[in-house]
C-alpha cells in the first residue's frame, strides 16, 4: 500500500466483516480458555464499525468520559443540528455546539479538529504507530479516542486500548484478577492475544455487557 512520499508502508489485517471476527474468534478462543469460554456465551461478535473521518473521529471525541447514554443523546442533538461536517462545525461555534449538548472543552475540542485539515483518507495508509502519533498531536485526542478510531473506524485487527475502564472490569472478572488492572498491566495482558487484539476488545466490551446484566445494573 502506497504511503507518504510513494513509499510502501506496511499496515495490519482489517476487520471488515463478520467473517474476519469469526476467523480472529476462533483463534482467540483456541488460544485462552477463558475466552473460549466467554465467546460461548456471548455469541457472534458485532463489528461496531464507525464511518471513517470526521464525522467519526467526532462520534469518538463526543463519547470521551460519558455514559452510553449521555453519547447517544449528544450524538443524536448533534446530527438533528447538522452539525457531523467541519463546515457545519466551524459555523456552529463554540456557543452552538454548546447548544447542541457539547461541554464547553469538548465544543473546543470539535472546533480545533474542524480546523485540523486533516488527511483521513492518508491515516489509511500508516501504520498504527504513525496514525497514533497523528491523531494524538490534535488537542483534545488522547490515547483511548486514537485506538478507537484505529479500531473500529480504520478497522485494525491488532489494537487494544488499556486504558478504558469497561475492559479493564471485564478483564478483572473474566482472569478471576484481585483487583481491576491498571491500564499498564491490561496493555500487558494484551499481547498475548496479538495478532487479533481488537477482537479481544470487543469480547471484553461484550462480557461487559453481561456483567452489567447480571448484576442489574442495565
Amino acid at each position: 500500500m502506497a504511503g507518504v512520499g510513494g513509499k510502501m508502508t506496511q499496515v495490519q489485517r482489517l476487520i471488515a466483516n463478520a467473517e474476519d471476527l469469526a476467523e480472529g474468534a476462533a483463534w482467540l478462543g483456541a488460544r485462552e480458555p477463558r475466552f473460549h469460554a466467554a465467546l460461548a456465551q456471548i455469541g457472534p461478535l458485532p463489528l461496531r464499525l464507525k464511518p471513517q473521518g470526521f464525522a467519526g473521529l467526532l462520534d469518538i471525541v463526543i463519547s470521551q468520559q460519558v455514559s452510553v447514554a449521555a453519547a447517544s443523546a449528544i450524538k443524536a442533538r448533534m446530527a438533528k443540528a447538522g452539525l457531523t461536517c467541519e463546515e457545519a462545525v466551524r459555523s456552529a461555534g463554540e456557543a452552538g455546539l454548546k447548544d447542541a449538548g457539547l461541554s464547553r472543552p469538548k465544543a473546543r475540542y470539535a472546533l480545533i479538529l474542524a480546523n485540523e485539515d486533516l488527511d483521513y483518507a492518508g491515516l489509511q495508509t500508516l501504520s498504527d504507530r504513525q496514525v497514533m502519533a497523528r491523531l494524538t498531536a490534535i488537542t483534545g485526542i488522547g490515547p483511548w479516542t486514537a485506538q478507537i478510531y484505529l479500531m473500529f473506524c480504520l478497522g485494525r485487527a491488532d489494537m487494544f486500548p488499556p486504558g478504558d475502564l469497561a475492559l479493564q472490569v471485564a478483564a478483572q472478572a473474566l482472569f478471576d484478577l484481585p483487583q481491576r488492572p491498571a491500564p499498564a498491566v491490561l496493555d500487558e495482558m494484551a499481547r498475548a492475544w496479538s495478532p487479533w487484539r481488537s477482537v479481544a476488545a470487543r469480547a471484553l466490551f461484550a462480557y461487559y455487557g453481561i456483567l452489567k446484566n447480571r448484576e442489574g445494573l442495565g
